[in-house]
């Protein structure tokens, strides 16, 4: 195959780099021709990669995490060329709802080489200004876009703990937010202290906040938070690391090919960046990336 391989140097903590050289090696070991290609900053990346898929690649590898991720879906949507996964940022929950091995670029090639790729659904937000952007993971808005906001801007720890403290310090600072939700046409109105939208199941380092999501089902899943007093909503937090919180009252869960998330003040994070300020819509777009995966995922 001709390989074009994104890596990120301006991404934190290097790894990007360091996983893209490791799988690069790999996969020229194996016959393969690898293509690196770098940006500078996300706008250069995206350019990049747009270019790549115009000149016509095999498969595009991102060396990344979920954020890197995220620039090269609006570029492979609908072309055919599958994309590959070498997970090496701080949120790799794409690649982990697919079963690709984290920390382990000479297996991630691996799996590139092996060339088994499946369909997957992404989901499209379209802000009421008409633009519109991809996400393949968990759009966040409520406390969970907060705490994404504070992790973003932590450069200590690395790695999940950065969300895991984030998550610690916005509780003292929690506070619910009017909404207006509708999934499918149906009326959902709040306070609610959050509100997720799932194309897969987890997000921030393999928080489970949309434990049933599905990302091949042509559905989206909604995991919406009601405010129940501090301490309530203390107990729940280590429910949700084991994805049993949507057993919980305070908890509602929905599922639809469309929904619509109104709420003042409010930006919506999405592949664990800010994505828009609400209200947006999100919709399913089944069936609209390819990706290389490991045989029986």
């Amino acid at each position: 195959m001709n390989i074009a391989l994104v890596v990120n140097p301006a991404a934190r903590a290097g790894a990007h780099t360091h996983a893209a050289t490791r799988t690069t090696e790999r996969l020229r070991e194996l016959g393969h021709t690898v293509t690196v290609i770098s940006g500078g900053s996300a706008e250069e990346s995206s350019e990049l990669i747009r270019t790549a898929v115009e000149l016509g690649t095999d498969a595009l590898v991102v060396a990344g995490g979920d954020g890197t991720i995220n620039l090269a879906l609006p570029h492979l949507v609908g072309t055919g060329i599958p994309l590959g996964i070498v997970p090496a940022g701080t949120g790799n929950d794409f690649a982990a709802h697919l079963g690709i091995p984290e920390l382990d670029p000479a297996t991630a090639a691996d799996v590139i080489a092996a060339g088994n790729a499946i369909d997957v659904d992404l989901a499209r937000v379209t802000d009421d200004g008409g633009a519109e952007r991809l996400y393949a993971t968990v759009l966040a808005s409520g406390f969970d876009s907060y705490v994404n906001d504070r992790a973003n801007r932590m450069t200590w720890p690395r790695g999940d703990m950065r969300y895991n403290i984030a998550i610690l310090v916005e509780f003292l600072f929690l506070k619910a937010s009017r909404y207006a939700i509708e999934v499918d046409g149906e009326r959902i109105d709040g306070p609610f202290v959050m509100a997720s939208v799932g194309n897969t199941r987890s997000y921030g380092g393999r928080i489970p906040i949309c434990p049933n999501a599905d990302a091949s089902d042509g559905l989206l899943d909604v995991t919406v938070v009601r405010p129940a007093g501090r301490l309530k909503l203390l107990k729940l937090l280590p429910t949700v690391y084991k994805g049993t919180h949507v057993e919980r009252p305070e908890v509602e869960t929905y599922r639809g090919r469309s929904i619509r998330l109104d709420a003042t003040g409010i930006t919506a994070y999405a592949d664990g960046d800010p994505i828009a300020a609400l209200p947006v819509t999100v919709d399913v777009v089944p069936a609209a990336l390819k990706v290389l995966v490991p045989t029986g995922a």
